[in-house]
């Protein structure tokens, strides 16, 4: 980038070449620009020098582009009409008035969606729209209304309303757990197959930590069916590829519709929690501000 200013001096001197190759007159493009003529000519000047070459045969009443020049409009004229383009989609973008909510896959697909009939119920004019994440964004910088992170509830430049406890029980397809005619302790859970989850990027507790809560032995194994997000897992158990860790608030739902069974007894409660954020230095519009308080009272 740096080689480009030293050919063209100053990225203001393309902005004036490409109006007044566009216009064919230095005076037209000084109006449109709305500089003094002399400027948009001492402009032009600036770059020919840097760039070697004249771009414009000028004449007493007009201007027209050399073959230099017109090798440089084609080329410019294509980069700006692109710039343009995406910044009047960006521009369009920001003016929307829509609701984006960030959570993972899981979340979306298993809390959210199931709710999303009576949420266009309650709410049928507000633009909600759901976004899947492989890490926690930043959602000032991407421009996102709400999401939902598993912490502590204090992140920095965000507020947060716990929505949900963190509480893991063991779960599988009711078939897997009504063959498992052995499963009486803890203990006896991890001789049973397990499905791992092991996302790349998101901090989750695993079955080691699961034993160890117990106080139960436990070995961490070579094999078994190792997967990195959640909605995997979950469609891994109920097609009874063995137990699973099972979160209340995302499962409850599959529970309900009997596709897979928890044992509640072993239920662990960790401290940390799932929480919708938002942030504290932008605000909120009122139709976000509709959807948040619809996503904690649900």
């Amino acid at each position: 980038m740096q080689s480009l200013w030293k050919l063209v001096s100053s990225p203001r001197h393309l902005l004036v070449f490409e109006a007044a190759a566009r216009t064919g007159s230095f005076t037209r493009a000084a109006e449109e620009l709305n500089v003094q003529q002399p400027a948009v000519s001492a402009s032009i000047k600036q770059l020919e020098h840097s760039l070697g070459t004249l771009l414009f045969v000028r004449s007493h009443r007009s201007v027209a582009l050399t073959h230099a020049g017109e090798r440089l409009f084609n080329e410019v004229s294509s980069a700006f009409d692109r710039i343009h383009q995406t910044a009047d989609l960006l521009s369009q973008r920001a003016a929307q008035d829509h609701v984006t909510l960030s959570a993972s896959s899981a979340f979306v697909h298993y809390w959210m969606i199931p709710r999303l009939t009576r949420f266009h119920e309650a709410h049928p004019n507000i633009d909600l729209r759901l976004q899947t994440s492989e890490r926690e964004p930043d959602i000032d910088a991407e421009g996102i209304s709400l999401a939902v992170r598993r912490g502590t509830g204090a992140w920095p430049g965000c507020e947060s309303h716990l929505i949900a406890a963190e509480v893991i029980s063991p779960i599988a397809a009711p078939r897997v757990m009504a063959a498992a005619v052995n499963l009486r302790t803890v203990s006896t859970l991890a001789h049973h197959t397990l499905i791992h989850l092991e996302e790349p990027i998101r901090e989750r507790p695993g079955w080691a930590d699961f034993f160890a809560h117990w106080s139960a032995p436990y070995q961490e194994p070579k094999t078994g069916l190792r997967l990195n997000d959640y909605a995997l897992v979950l469609q891994a158990a109920i097609a009874g590829e063995g137990f699973a860790f099972g979160w209340h608030h995302v499962t409850e739902h599959l529970i309900d519709q009997g596709l897979l069974k928890r044992r509640s007894e072993w239920a662990w409660e960790t401290g940390s929690g799932f929480y919708l954020v938002w942030s504290s230095t932008a605000r909120l519009s009122p139709q976000a501000q509709r959807v948040r308080d619809w996503i904690i009272a649900a």
